[in-house]
């Protein structure tokens, strides 16, 4: 059979022209899709970027609206939202995204995770815990229990937190033995307030066995010990913590005298304490020296002179205005609103300060409350820092 050449004449036209009206189909399409959401895109990324929230926000829900199936725009939006702290509209988009059944895995673990940060932000906490729990065995998984770590703090559930903590340390995302020693201690605290002195005591022990250099355990636990009248195991204790933890003894420097007295041992606890503030000189330290010289009630017991050694030593004017409030003036009428204004001028250098976020307290806390952080506020004074 002959092969005719004209049936190839014949349809190349027709295979030009159906290539014709392709492209133009294809011209179309492109036109039209420019037209509605990568227009829309770029013009709410224009606004994004020059900072005009509210018409960036218009842009992208026109987008939305022109192609509700692409995800992207869903999440931009949503984002968009949450940083206006419109967080109702946030959700709405994110369960938006979650209802839809074309959403393919990561993208669905995105959205889960978006909804958890919403609910967060709006501080609803029952339900982020629930939106973050749905989390475990994801990409998220981890920023899903660091996020769960901070709720239970917050909300002081320390045994859930303890969980999540050893669930952490487990998966190798670190060392958490500190702050599970922390999380016994509170749980101890609670303990000791109620009266359950042996559980706390109990708890203060897992605390140390846990982290032996925890200079909080050491302190709760002598602090008990000398409640329940175990003076001597309370003296081993703050011993052991000048070993482990030197820095922290300022904050355990009011409980020897006591502990002193009821052992009949003042001189003993004395020399040492000399010792630890020879080596470190600290207020605290100095106080408890003072107070333990007032006790002794030996004649020649140094007292008050110890104020003028620190400061031979130490600029300071809280050590100068205990010092001066005892001493007898040339102009003794004046003596008391000298002592109330150097009071005042003292009073906030005796606070203590958060390294991480400045927070000044008072007292000394082992989890600010400013910023959450752990063991941030230094053992010592403001005006010592």
């Amino acid at each position: 059979m002959e092969f005719d050449i004209s049936w190839i004449l014949l349809g190349l036209p027709l295979a030009f022209a159906l290539g014709w009206l392709a492209s133009r189909f294809d011209a179309r399409q492109m036109r039209a899709y420019n037209r509605s959401a990568p227009k829309a895109y770029f013009k709410g990324l224009n606004f994004l970027l020059n900072e005009q929230q509210d018409k960036a926000i218009d842009a992208f829900i026109e987008a939305v609206q022109n192609d509700p199936d692409t995800s992207e725009l869903h999440f931009a939006l949503g984002n968009l939202f949450r940083r206006r702290g419109e967080y109702n509209r946030a959700v709405r988009v994110h369960e938006h995204l979650l209802s839809r059944g074309d959403l393919n895995r990561t993208d669905r673990n995105r959205a889960q995770h978006a909804l958890a940060l919403d609910f967060l932000k709006a501080g609803l906490l029952d339900r982020a815990e629930d939106a973050l729990r749905r989390l475990e065995g994801t990409s998220y998984e981890a920023e899903a229990r660091l996020a769960l770590l901070a709720i239970y703090e917050r909300s002081r559930d320390w045994k859930q937190a303890s969980e999540i903590a050893q669930r952490m340390q487990a998966a190798g995302q670190g060392d958490f033995s500190a702050r599970l020693a922390h999380y016994l201690c509170e749980q101890g605290d609670v303990q000791a307030t109620n009266g359950q002195l042996e559980q706390a005591q109990v708890a203060y022990q897992q605390a140390l066995q846990l982290a032996p250099g925890a200079a909080r355990a050491h302190i709760d636990l002598a602090r008990l010990q000398h409640r329940m009248g175990q003076h001597q195991q309370a003296w081993s204790t703050l011993q052991a913590l000048a070993h482990n933890s030197p820095s922290a003894l300022p904050l355990a420097a009011a409980l020897l005298p006591d502990i002193a007295k009821a052992l009949g041992n003042m001189q003993e606890i004395q020399r040492w304490l000399e010792d630890q503030y020879r080596q470190t000189p600290s207020l605290d330290l100095l106080q408890a020296l003072v107070t333990l010289d007032a006790d002794s009630g030996q004649a020649d017991a140094p007292g008050r002179e110890r104020y003028i050694q620190h400061l031979g030593k130490e600029p300071s004017l809280v050590a100068a205005t205990r010092w001066l409030a005892s001493e007898t003036l040339h102009d003794e009428q004046h003596h008391p609103s000298i002592q109330r204004a150097l009071e005042h001028a003292s009073k906030p250098l005796t606070r203590y300060r958060c390294a991480a976020c400045g927070f000044e307290a008072r007292q000394h806390f082992w989890h600010c409350p400013g910023c959450q952080s752990w063991d941030s506020y230094p053992a010592r004074r403001v005006e010592e820092l």
